[in-house]
């Protein structure tokens, strides 16, 4: 069912931008999406030829509204509900390429829980480890 205009939380989860609508009626409600550049509330109708800023996780997307929908179908129907801004597309692209050279977070881990491995060589060691106060009874 299409209308020319659509509340906003139902939008974002027709296009796929949050997988339930409680999530993105809690995203909204947080501040992290704005309409034509101001705070939207959940229940705020959403037009064709309206842009949004939503932030999901480190990234910023800037979407234009090309169509309504308060239906969520398949990934290519939702995905002609907008179009992303060059600009947003851009830094996607760049924080995609920042995480994949970023550094491997268990790499800097000196000490943690032993591996299988370790574990059965202080076995070993600690069964083989005698000293010399040490008498059989």
């Amino acid at each position: 069912m299409t209308d020319d205009r659509v509340r906003l939380d139902k939008w974002l989860w027709a296009a796929r931008f949050y997988k339930t609508r409680a999530l993105a009626t809690e995203e909204v409600g947080r501040g992290r999406v704005t309409v034509n550049g101001q705070a939207a509330k959940a229940s705020r109708e959403v037009r064709v030829g309206d842009r949004l800023a939503l932030r999901q996780g480190p990234v910023e997307r800037v979407v234009d509204v090309r169509a309504m929908s308060n239906l969520r179908g398949p990934a290519p129907v939702a995905q002609a509900l907008y179009e992303e801004t060059p600009d947003s597309l851009a830094a996607r692209q760049r924080a995609a390429e920042a995480r994949r050279l970023g550094a491997e977070p268990a790499s800097s881990i000196e000490q943690g829980r032993p591996t299988k491995r370790d574990r059965r060589q202080l076995v070993d060691w600690q069964r083989w480890s005698a000293s010399i106060d040490d008498e059989p009874v």
